[in-house]
């Protein structure tokens, strides 16, 4: 399998980033979009991204802004999300060729997508989801984000993944079946999350087992709920999950929020990956 890490906030440049990634042996580094210095002007220059991945031998992947709205009732902020998208796949198609280099030309190129709930109106007896109350103007937004991947991909590689986070809403779960109607379309199982979250999504995850193309991996507990802990310090299965990402192929980040924990990380899957 090929292992990663993410972009670290105790890194403030992305050569500390590649010096680490390279120092533990790990393959590439996920480019997190809600950093001010991976907005995708910066990434489009995508020069100075090879010339520094070429010379540590790794490569890239890349994490949308998790603030990415493509359904926002507001055309406006819509559009605005829909353009970074379409200008982050262009910098992926760019980024693949040191996938093939450094990586396993069989997996993807990955651009990581979480799901945005919208707001909700809280009413004395319950919250109503606004996405949910207007459902047919929300699949409309998703028919059309689709409809633009499926043209911007091309007969690229590049391909979307939608990750848990914490639980997926009814309605998320419909707009996620018609992402996966297209091949353009995977699923990222953060095993983290998961497990913070009472595993609530795991029954969705394995019925689309065969989608899976890319994993979050970091330790977790559900009591209290805990994720992002270094592998061994959580209550996750860690091997089994392992398995299952084995079996699909999938690349993983190795999710860790700090350099320590992911460097203990590493030396946990050392000891224990093929045990």
């Amino acid at each position: 399998m090929q292992f990663g890490m993410p972009t670290l906030i105790e890194n403030r440049t992305l050569e500390d980033n590649i010096s680490l990634c390279r120092d533990l042996g790990l393959k590439f580094i996920e480019l997190n979009m809600n950093f001010p210095e991976y907005q995708v002007d910066r990434l489009e220059k995508t020069d100075d991204l090879l010339r520094l991945a070429d010379d540590a031998k790794i490569y890239y992947t890349i994490h949308l802004d998790e603030n990415l709205n493509i359904a926002d009732f507001n055309d406006l902020v819509t559009g605005a999300y829909l353009e970074t998208v379409r200008r982050s796949m262009e910098v992926a198609k760019k980024l693949s060729v040191l996938r093939d280099r450094y990586g396993d030309p069989g997996q993807p190129m990955i651009l990581n997508m979480h799901m945005n709930h919208g707001i909700y109106i809280t009413l004395p007896d319950r919250k109503v989801q606004m996405y949910e109350r207007d459902f047919e103007t929300y699949m409309r937004s998703f028919g059309k984000f689709r409809d633009l991947c499926e043209e911007w991909i091309g007969g690229s590689d590049v391909m979307i993944a939608v990750e848990n986070t914490d639980g997926f809403r009814d309605y998320e779960k419909k707009a996620i079946e018609f992402l996966l109607e297209s091949p353009k379309f995977g699923l990222t199982w953060d095993i983290g999350h998961s497990k913070a979250t009472g595993e609530k999504d795991v029954p969705y995850i394995l019925d689309h087992k065969d989608r899976l193309v890319h994993f979050h991996i970091h330790d977790g507990k559900e009591e209290p709920p805990k994720n992002h802990l270094a592998l061994g310090d959580g209550d996750i299965d860690l091997k089994e999950r392992l398995k299952t990402a084995r079996e699909r192929n999938a690349r993983c980040v190795l999710e860790t929020k700090t350099v320590e924990a992911l460097k203990l990380s590493v030396r946990w899957l050392k000891e224990n990956e093929r045990s």
